[in-house]
């Protein structure tokens, strides 16, 4: 019995060595940029913020040169703790999300992220314009140290 006890205390002591998930409370991915045809899409977002296992920030998208189809709008992701967990101990995570433009369209987000540290890595993401087009962007993100 003693023996079981000192397993069990061993154990929550050694989970609650674990960095607390509030060091994930936000992220920056850099600018991303991929080609169309006769022409390229720049996504820009500040930070994203997490709360309740969603990460949600803005975005701009510009067209160039079809100026015309230039959006903004907002950008869910979604990332358990389990994955922020993941990510720290190096490993390869999948997520989705979706985005709504100013207009109202919604878009449906899935990516992958690489780590490359316990702070930084890779974003694949690939953006579901319409049924028939999608954009993939190529960037990377980083959790600020505190």
């Amino acid at each position: 019995m003693l023996l079981l006890a000192a397993t069990l205390a061993l154990a929550v002591s050694a989970r609650g060595e674990e960095a607390p998930l509030s060091r994930y409370a936000t992220v920056t991915v850099e600018t991303a940029k991929t080609s169309i045809y006769v022409g390229s899409v720049t996504l820009t977002m500040p930070v994203f913020t997490r709360q309740a296992g969603t990460y949600a920030t803005t975005y701009a998208a510009r067209v160039f040169p079809y100026f015309f189809y230039n959006e903004k709008g907002q950008l869910w992701i979604d990332v358990s703790d389990e994955n922020l967990r993941g990510l720290e101990r190096g490993e390869t995570v999948n997520f989705t999300g979706h985005a709504r433009s100013a207009d109202g369209e919604e878009r449906r987000v899935e990516g992958r992220a690489v780590p490359a540290d316990a702070l930084s890595g890779k974003l694949k993401v690939r953006v579901f314009v319409s049924k028939r087009i999608e954009l993939i962007f190529n960037t990377t993100y980083r959790f600020p140290q505190k």
